[in-house]
């Protein structure tokens, strides 16, 4: 196409411009250093790289050190221990960039591939990162599932269009690399088996032959989807931890303390921007689907299931983006000629021209290790561990839940009470010690309180007052982050 042709520097100027935006904003923000979960990942991390072993046990932690507890993530902690050890903090914060730039990308690879076109897959891709990637979210091992759900997704729905089943047998390399680095490649298999399902379905209906009028056609093999489908979930099962993965996955799904406590597990609500532009988003694609002069039934129950999951957690608003900007750009150009994909010497540009803005465009937003701890400083109690550290006194520590995996990385000589790995404490335990955290329900008979020698607490916590009058503690440090105990 000659006029698509004449705008090319500008399309990848732009794509530059966005990506870059994105870096940079990624860096501004600060949050791969200010994530409650980051740093428990970059203990494990550096753990595994120490021992050349893969843990089985709540390692970490004084309460749960005995349970049975898999890194379920390993190969993003390994990572981020790498980032930490060749660049120092630097380079957590460089490395959270770039898988925010990584989600950024694939999301307009999926709609530029799936539309054939430039612009509208620049605009989708701009709108959902400001939906879920460009809030206060801290990039995370879940940023591999976004990237990697891109690709499956448009893989699946690119296999529908043409009626070619021959691509998707690389899905199960897919889900070998996915289930080595983030334990919600469940999302991507709940795809996969959705697409199995509506095609038998679809089978049954052109059996009857009551729905060829206004059902899109089945248009892939049932028995091929079936393999391939039973070669994934086996790919998931070659790695350190096998099939004990999908144990981790039924306790998360059996789980109901953290919903309660954590806010991005509770329910959507409309708190930001982002959330608006979700629910548009999601309206548009429903309409779309709707619109056609045939229902295409995969669409419409993946719309439907990403919709179920993303109300019922936040932490989930990116699989619904995600589903919509799909569909949409699968559906609104379809009988349009497509564009010229980037090539090779155009995305090496791209990656040139972000790496050159990020490098200029570093001390523009306060990006350095002085800033990078005042930041930390901020959030986690960064003081009141040195002080411990110049002053070591008898545990066992008590910490509140939030600090829990800084404490396991910056003063590992004290294994923590609570972390963020809610999986290894269970319902129970968090329960008694966040209810402990907010001075709750019988505080004072808390075990794990009572025969701790050390305890660690906001300085606004409900809970200090309470012990500053206690006679078992005497506070020994305070500062306008955090307040330390120790048993008298």
């Amino acid at each position: 196409m000659k006029d698509a042709a004449a705008f090319r520097p500008l399309q990848v100027l732009a794509l530059a411009i966005f990506l870059a935006t994105v870096a940079l904003l990624s860096l501004q923000r600060k949050l791969s250093v200010l994530g409650a979960d980051i740093w428990w990942h970059l203990k494990v991390g550096e753990w595994i790289v120490q021992h050349h072993a893969f843990p089985h046990t709540g390692i970490l932690s004084r309460t749960a050190a005995d349970r049975p507890w898999i890194a379920y993530s390993w190969g993003y902690e390994v990572l981020l221990s790498r980032a930490y050890a060749w660049f120092g903090l630097p380079g957590v914060a460089l490395y959270g960039a770039l898988l925010t730039v990584m989600v950024a990308f694939s999301v307009f690879w999926m709609a530029r591939r799936l539309s054939g076109r430039f612009w509208p897959a620049c605009l989708l891709a701009v709108i959902c990162c400001y939906s879920f990637l460009l809030m206060r979210v801290a990039p995370r091992p879940a940023f591999f599932s976004i990237a990697l759900f891109c690709v499956v997704l448009t893989l699946l729905l690119e296999a529908l269009r043409t009626g070619h089943v021959l691509n998707l047998y690389c899905l199960p390399l897919l889900f070998l690399l996915w289930a080595n680095l983030h334990i919600q490649f469940i999302y991507g298999l709940a795809v996969v088996a959705l697409l199995l399902v509506v095609n038998v379905v679809l089978q049954l209906a052109e059996h009857v032959g009551s729905a060829s009028n206004y059902l899109v056609p089945r248009s892939l093999p049932t028995k091929q989807l079936a393999a391939i489908l039973a070669l994934c979930v086996l790919a998931t099962m070659i790695g350190p931890y096998s099939y004990d993965l999908y144990g981790v996955i039924l306790r998360y799904s059996q789980a109901k303390v953290p919903y309660a406590m954590v806010q991005e597990l509770q329910p959507f609500r409309l708190h930001f921007y982002g959330n608006y532009l979700q629910l548009l988003l999601t309206a548009a694609a429903f309409l779309l689907i709707g619109w056609q002069k045939k229902l295409d039934l995969f669409k419409l129950a993946l719309l439907a299931l990403a919709t179920f999951l993303a109300l019922r957690t936040m932490r989930d608003a990116w699989f619904q983006c995600v589903a919509a900007a799909a569909c949409i750009a699968d559906i609104g150009w379809t009988h349009s000629e497509a564009e010229e994909g980037e090539t090779p010497l155009e995305l090496a540009g791209v990656v040139a021209a972000v790496v050159l803005a990020t490098v200029f465009g570093a001390h523009a937003v306060n990006f350095n290790r002085p800033a990078l701890e005042n930041a930390m400083s901020a959030v986690f109690p960064v003081d009141a561990a040195n002080y411990l550290r110049q002053n070591p006194a008898p545990g066992p520590l008590w910490n509140i839940f939030d600090w829990g995996g800084f404490l396991a990385w910056y003063l590992p000589e004290y294994p923590v009470s609570i972390d963020g790995r809610t999986d290894l404490y269970g319902d129970a335990l968090v329960d008694r010690l966040y209810q402990t955290e907010q001075a709750d329900r019988g505080w004072r008979d808390d075990p794990y309180l009572n025969e701790s020698g050390i305890v660690l607490l906001r300085t606004r916590d409900p809970l200090t007052p309470l012990l500053q009058n206690d006679p078992r503690f005497r506070q020994v440090y305070e500062d306008r982050i955090a307040t330390i105990f120790l048993r008298r």
